[in-house]
């Protein structure tokens, strides 16, 4: 099947040649500034259960916020933003009884950024992107939670993916240029998020590239699931995503040796973005916008990313610090890998000639 190309891949592989892209940051943090009360988060739906906390509904209660935050983004140098979609599942949205908002919820989140987007480029003429942010649900397809009986599951396979296409394809129809699969904690949740992007974007009939980004549970290198970041590209490479890379979990300086063995492997861009360092016993992140913006430079200085941007605990003012510290800066050159066998279990293996 041909799909209608838009040109957003394009642009974007074009740019990125040329310099390091800036991501945009966090959003839980930007939106907890604004001590909203459940009856922002709220507003006139009529939902039986609370819904402080749920910060996508915003996107239909208080699009307002929403904007201003992807706006802040954007002034602050992001080449790309993502929607405020991280929970936008069914599977997800359970929790706060808006399953059936689903649909709208990442539709108007897909617009609002677009929006954004397109105000920004009217300015100076400069093309910003939009992916579609898909969080890794809070079930699990490889463990189960109940320790008497480690074949449970909550959720089986097909219906994981058949709700991550629910979501995907409402993010089509908003008008996202990529689809971004972050935070990904389980590989085989990953493999399900993968196929259902690539089922809708053959139904929406247009190119819209995939995103991956893995997410590091402890100082093991793996993510929940047992596997190292390299078993994890392994598993999905055959998705041909346009980029790869590592988000969440710890810190830039924490990240470094998990980006700097990536970045030998993947075969294609690699973006991160860290946490602005660990919390502290208070739960917040105290690592300054100055601070995270140099650690990220020993990044570009290994030559170990394509693009970059935050995650927990970054702000506007950290995605200023970041893009100001790399004007000019080398972006990581895409290596041309030998061919062999690649597999992975827990971890990669591979089969020489």
């Amino acid at each position: 099947m041909t799909l209608n190309d838009s040109g957003a891949e394009t642009a974007f592989r074009e740019r990125a040649a040329r310099k390091v892209m800036i991501f945009d940051g966090g959003y839980g943090t930007s939106i907890q500034k604004y001590g909203l009360s459940e009856a922002d988060y709220r507003g006139d739906l009529p939902l039986e259960k609370d819904q402080k906390g749920n910060n996508d509904l915003l996107c239909l209660t208080r699009p307002d916020i929403v904007k201003a935050i992807h706006t802040a983004y954007l002034d602050n140098g992001a080449d790309m933003i993502e929607t405020n979609t991280f929970s936008g599942t069914r599977i997800a949205m359970a929790d706060y009884g808006c399953e059936h908002l689903v649909h709208e919820l990442n539709v108007t989140a897909a617009r609002l950024a677009r929006e954004c987007c397109d105000a920004a480029e009217a300015k100076d003429g400069i093309k910003r992107f939009v992916a579609g942010s898909i969080g890794p649900t809070n079930k699990t397809l490889s463990i189960s939670p109940k320790v008497n009986d480690p074949a449970f599951r909550e959720v089986d396979y097909d219906t994981l993916k058949e709700q991550y296409h629910e979501q995907c394809a409402a993010l089509i129809e908003g008008g996202v240029d990529f689809l971004l699969i972050e935070t990904c904690f389980d590989t085989l949740n990953a493999k399900a998020a993968g196929m259902a992007a690539k089922e809708a974007e053959a139904a929406s009939g247009r190119s819209v590239p995939l995103m991956l980004s893995f997410t590091i549970t402890d100082m093991s290198g793996r993510n929940l699931s047992g596997h190292t970041i390299a078993a994890f590209w392994y598993s999905l490479r055959h998705l041909k995503p346009l980029t790869i890379g590592v988000n969440c979990a710890f810190g830039a300086d924490r990240l470094r040796p998990y980006l700097s063995e990536l970045s030998k492997i993947a075969d294609t861009l690699i973006l991160a973005y860290p946490n602005a360092g660990l919390p502290n016993e208070l739960g917040q992140y105290d690592e300054l916008p100055e601070q995270t913006a140099e650690l990220i430079r020993v990044w570009i200085e290994e030559g170990l990313v394509n693009m970059v941007g935050g995650c927990c605990g970054t702000t506007p003012a950290h995605i200023g610090a970041i893009a100001k510290a790399l004007e000019g800066a080398t972006p990581r050159p895409i290596p041309t890998l030998p061919v062999i066998t690649r597999l992975a279990g827990l971890e990669p293996m591979h089969i020489a000639a």
